[in-house]
């Protein structure tokens, strides 16, 4: 797989990398249950095929994530860079928050550092924006457990041009993580070349739209989908965006065809085809999973099949 850099870093990263969101099993923002050897199984397929970083977060089931991840890698020999995230906070009943003020920060960091089990943090990132009135206090921080050898880079994630416009000046954004995809593609107009103009590499999250866009999802399995699976409330998943959604799926199905890959392959590598992405986080539960997407770096699009795409979603503008 290839390895492109991120941002200005030394960090070189493979255009597929492993998200482990819906592995941190149940919280307000879950997938619903999940069964944490599916998770190890997942995490060791994922880094066999050739992925060589994860990204988590704390609030990813309230430090299960990060601890699941700690828990694969003592199992296995592959070493790879190790992504998280502070910002969303908890209390002893299980009700998470946002919070980017220093103490807090220092005190996530130590916090995932002992779940990870590791020594540094790879890439250490701002997951929220909020409080806003925070965000310079938080990348201060950030500058600082950097400076302290705690992390080895820092990045923040859903932020706006404006809000790394006033970071930039107190320390450099290795990168950012903002969501993209054939279904979410509003970083595309400002925030995707703003980092390309500036430097800051990309890994976009949820490139197959929270499963959407893996031509595996149906009207049923949505109506039967866990109830603490967040989905059920999303926008997406209702209609009358489903039905656009799913009539997006069956340009994507032919495409497939044509390329003898999965739909979930076709979503991810169109991501992977803006010149601002330097990798894709792909959420994956179990090891089959990993097989149905990794050959989306391999993926090459003609002009017409870009266009066929483009027009779509055109038509879909208009409407």
């Amino acid at each position: 797989m290839q390895n492109k850099r991120l941002g200005r870093s030394d960090l070189m990263i493979t255009t597929l990398g492993l998200g482990a969101w819906a592995i941190g099993g149940p919280w307000k923002y879950g997938w619903g249950n999940q069964d944490d050897r599916d998770s190890i199984r997942t995490i060791h397929r994922a880094l066999e095929r050739g992925m060589n970083w994860i990204d988590t977060a704390p609030a990813y089931g309230l430090g299960h994530s990060e601890e699941i991840v700690a828990r694969a890698l003592d199992e296995t020999s592959f070493r790879p860079l190790i992504f998280t995230k502070c910002g969303i906070v908890w209390n002893s009943k299980r009700e998470p928050s946002f919070r980017i003020d220093r103490q807090s920060i220092e005190r996530e960091v130590e916090d995932s550092l002992r779940r990870l089990k590791v020594d540094v943090i790879d890439l250490y990132q701002v997951h929220w924006p909020m409080p806003e009135n925070d965000i310079e206090e938080a990348w201060s921080t950030m500058a600082r457990l950097k400076e302290k050898g705690n992390v080895r880079y820092i990045g923040v994630s859903n932020f706006s041009v404006e809000q790394m416009e006033r970071v930039r000046s107190i320390a450099e954004i290795t990168s950012l993580q903002p969501p993209f995809s054939l279904v979410d593609r509003s970083a595309a107009d400002k925030i995707l070349p703003y980092c390309l103009e500036n430097g800051i590499g990309v890994i976009n999250y949820s490139p197959m739209a929270s499963g959407l866009l893996t031509g595996k999802m149906t009207r049923d399995r949505i109506q039967n989908l866990p109830p603490d699976d967040w989905r059920r409330k999303s926008e997406e998943f209702k209609e009358p965006k489903l039905s656009r959604n799913l009539e997006l799926v069956e340009l994507l199905r032919g495409l497939a065809a044509d390329h003898r890959c999965t739909v979930a392959e076709i979503a991810i590598a169109w991501t992977l085809c803006n010149p601002a992405v330097t990798g894709a986080i792909v959420g994956l539960r179990n090891p089959d999973q990993v097989d149905g997407i990794i050959g989306a770096h391999e993926v090459r699009f003609s002009d017409s099949e870009l266009k066929r795409i483009e027009q779509f979603l055109q038509k879909d503008e208009k409407s």
